[in-house]
């Protein structure tokens, strides 16, 4: 049979590699390596998974997928073909796989043992032996009950790499749908804050301390604060903000990579109470092209500025940075928007390449939404 040796397969570079009959092997950039059958069904042409290279050999890709064609020309439903082609590894099976694909793009080599190895101690004795598409977020909660309080940090870092595991698994077409772990943390005691934390604000508390605010004097400070709030943003991207950046025809501020943490750009939607505190600094403005919060448009206010309107009411522990907490607190308490749209709203780095690959929408619209919410939530103009 012509095609790929087993030989090419072992040393097949990023790309699609073709075995022929639509059989392809397809090589990530982040060398993680997949079976994948073009076939034509309702004369439309489709890709089907069939498993990953390390665990499905040649000749069983091969196989499998003859018996996808086969059942697809008998008339049978593409889900019945491809229950029948597909082998659903084990969520252990699964983890080693993820970590294979993603530990590249590690330099710390520690880091990358202890990834897989905090799995294997505490989570696969639970889990390890079921298969990936059968993990409920139930099983998750009961893995990490006995280290969730014992040890907080490992146990929230589980969780995370729980999550990447089931976004790897969905991307390879072994689990239907995405991870759904956000419940997971409800039916767990709630943790001890960690020292060193910016502490924040309880998000109930948020509203009536705007209405303070609104009660102060109208300084860049107090503005500065304000719009930080509203924006989630952090400090130093309200405090070096220019004018040149805000669109308030289309409601947008689109903060330069330079600015940005993780040096992409980043357009946040701006609400309505944000373009009103635009509209008021702009009639102030000492020139066009300056910064939006400053006292003569040229020097950014210090980073204790806004920290001193905290201190002026007594608030010796709360940080501005922590008022990002409260907004993540709040859209999990109060909203049902997805963990996602919420990073792409504080503008957080995904952990890791598997999940940056997966989400690549900024979600915008969503984020638009959500901004809006917590606008009114902050105002004390809904309930949320």
């Amino acid at each position: 049979m012509s095609g790929l040796t087993a030989l090419q397969v072992k040393n097949a570079r990023p790309g699609r590699h073709a075995d022929g009959r639509g059989l392809y092997l397809v090589v990530r950039d982040s060398g993680s390596r997949a079976w994948v059958l073009r076939a034509q069904v309702e004369g439309k042409r489709q890709d089907f998974g069939l498993g990953a290279a390390d665990k499905v050999s040649l000749s069983q890709a091969r196989a499998k997928a003859s018996e996808f064609r086969a059942k697809l020309k008998s008339g049978e439903s593409v889900r019945t073909a491809k229950a029948a082609a597909k082998t659903v590894p084990t969520f252990s099976e699964t983890a080693r796989s993820c970590h294979m694909a993603i530990k590249g793009g590690w330099a710390n080599k520690r880091h990358s043992d202890s990834w897989l190895a905090s799995l294997d101690r505490h989570i696969f004795p639970w889990i390890g032996d079921r298969r990936v598409d059968e993990i409920t977020s139930v099983m998750v909660r009961d893995a990490l009950a006995p280290i969730w309080m014992k040890t907080p940090e490992t146990a929230r870092r589980a969780l995370q790499r729980i999550g990447t595991v089931l976004d790897y698994a969905h991307i390879e077409g072994w689990c239907p749908h995405e991870a759904a772990l956000r419940s997971v943390t409800k039916g767990l005691p709630k943790q001890p804050a960690d020292e060193g934390h910016f502490e924040a604000m309880p998000y109930a508390d948020v509203p009536a301390f705007y209405a303070r605010l609104q009660a102060l004097p109208e300084t860049p400070g107090r503005d500065a604060l304000m719009f930080t709030i509203f924006t989630a943003a952090r400090s130093g991207e309200t405090r070096h903000a220019t004018w040149p950046e805000f669109d308030l025809q289309a409601a947008t501020w689109s903060i330069p990579p330079a600015r940005m943490k993780m040096k992409k750009l980043h357009v946040v939607p701006l609400t309505p109470p944000v373009i009103e505190l635009l509209r008021r600094r702009w009639r102030l403005r000492s020139e066009d092209h300056g910064l939006a919060f400053s006292t003569d448009g040229l020097r950014p206010l210090s980073d204790m500025t806004m920290t001193k309107v905290l201190r002026d009411f007594g608030l010796e522990k709360i940080t501005v940075h922590g008022f990002r907490s409260s907004f993540t607190d709040w859209a999990a308490e109060k909203t049902k928007v997805p963990k996602e749209v919420v990073d792409k709203a504080l503008a957080h780095k995904l952990i890791d390449r598997v999940e940056a690959a997966y989400r690549r929408t900024d979600f915008f619209e969503r984020r638009r939404r959500l901004m809006e919410s917590w606008a009114k939530y902050v105002k004390g103009a809904a309930k949320i």
